[in-house]
C-alpha cells in the first residue's frame, strides 16, 4: 500500500488502473480509523479491483468554535489498518494541497437546513465541496459511506444525482461497540463516566427501533426517546427528530420511509446516532 499526499500522484496511479480496465472503490474519511471505517474499506476491497482511502481532516466543514485542532489523528495506525484490509492507496493531503484560494463551494439546498445543519450551518457546505473534489481526484466507480452519518449520506446521494456524477454511492450499516454505542472517532474524547453515560443514546435508539409503528405520531416517538436520554445527568439533547428519509423534512405521521436521528452532548462531546424505518417494508 502507498501513502500518497499529492493529487497528481493519486491521478497518475488511478489512470494506470483505468488503462488496465480495473475498477476503483473509494472510502472518504477524516482518519483516526476504527472498526466502522474498517467495515467500509472491507466492503470496498471485496467489490473493487483497487481501493483508495482518504484520511483528510477537512477544515472547511468545521465551524470556528468546533474541534478541528483537537480532532484525533494517528497516521501510522490509519496506514496499518488500511494495509491490513487491502487498500491500495491512503490519500492524506495537506489542506494547502486541497485548497488554493478557493472561490467555489457546493451546496445542496434545503436538506442541509435540518438536523445537524441547524447547529452547524457551514458543515454540509464543506462536506459537499470536499467530497466533490475528492470524487474528481479519485474518479471512483463506487464510494462507500457509513449510515451513522445518515444526513450526510442522503445529501451526498442527492448531490451525485443532481450533478450527474458517474459513480455509485453505497451506504454501510452502523458498527457498534459490544454495549451498543455507535463507533465514532469522537468517542475517544469521553471520560470513563461519560463513556458509560453515552449509552443513553443507543438505549434510546434501540427503544425507538423496537417501538416505531405504522401510523404512530412522530412527536410521540420523539418524546419517548427523549425521556430515556434526559434520565442521564451528563446528557444534553440537541435534537431527537423523525424526518423524511429522502428530504430531511419534518414528518407528523410515520407513514413513509423515515430517518430517526439524534444529536446529544455527553459533557462537551457531541455524539450522533440514528436508525431508519420504512413502513412499506414492515408490511411485507
Amino acid at each position: 500500500m502507498k501513502i500518497v499526499t499529492t493529487i497528481a500522484d493519486v491521478r497518475a496511479t488511478v489512470k494506470a488502473w483505468r488503462q488496465a480496465g480495473e475498477t476503483v472503490g473509494f472510502v472518504p474519511t477524516m482518519g483516526f480509523l476504527h472498526e466502522g471505517h474498517a467495515s467500509l474499506i472491507s466492503r470496498a476491497v471485496a467489490e473493487n479491483d483497487h481501493v483508495v482511502v482518504s484520511t483528510f481532516v477537512n477544515p472547511t466543514q468545521f465551524g470556528p468554535t468546533e474541534d478541528l485542532d483537537a480532532y484525533p489523528r494517528d497516521e501510522a495506525r490509519d496506514a496499518a489498518l488500511c494495509e491490513s484490509i487491502g487498500a491500495d492507496i491512503m490519500f492524506r493531503p495537506d489542506p494547502a494541497e486541497m485548497y488554493d484560494n478557493p472561490k467555489v463551494s457546493v451546496v445542496v439546498k434545503d436538506m442541509n437546513e435540518h438536523l445537524c445543519g441547524l447547529s452547524r450551518p457551514i458543515h454540509f457546505h464543506g462536506v459537499c465541496t470536499v467530497v466533490t473534489k475528492l470524487f474528481n481526484i479519485v474518479t471512483p466507480d463506487t464510494a462507500y459511506f457509513g449510515e451513522k452519518d445518515a444526513q450526510q449520506l442522503a445529501i451526498i446521494r442527492k448531490m451525485v444525482a443532481d450533478l450527474n456524477m458517474p459513480l455509485k454511492i453505497v451506504g454501510c450499516p452502523i458498527v457498534r461497540e459490544a454495549d451498543g454505542l455507535a463507533k465514532s472517532s469522537r468517542n475517544t474524547y469521553l471520560s470513563p463516566a461519560e463513556r458509560e453515560a453515552a449509552l443513553c443514546l443507543s438505549r434510546s435508539i434501540f427503544y425507538g427501533r423496537d417501538h416505531i409503528a405504522v401510523g404512530m405520531a412522530a412527536k410521540e416517538l420523539e418524546t419517548a426517546m427523549e425521556d430515556i436520554i434526559v434520565k442521564e445527568p451528563l446528557a444534553k439533547i440537541e435534537y431527537v427528530k423523525v424526518v423524511d428519509a429522502l428530504t430531511m423534512d419534518d414528518v407528523t405521521i410515520i407513514d413513509r420511509p423515515v430517518l430517526v436521528a439524534m444529536a446529544v452532548y455527553i459533557g462537551k462531546t457531541r455524539l450522533i446516532d440514528n436508525f431508519s424505518f420504512d413502513p412499506n417494508v414492515s408490511k411485507q
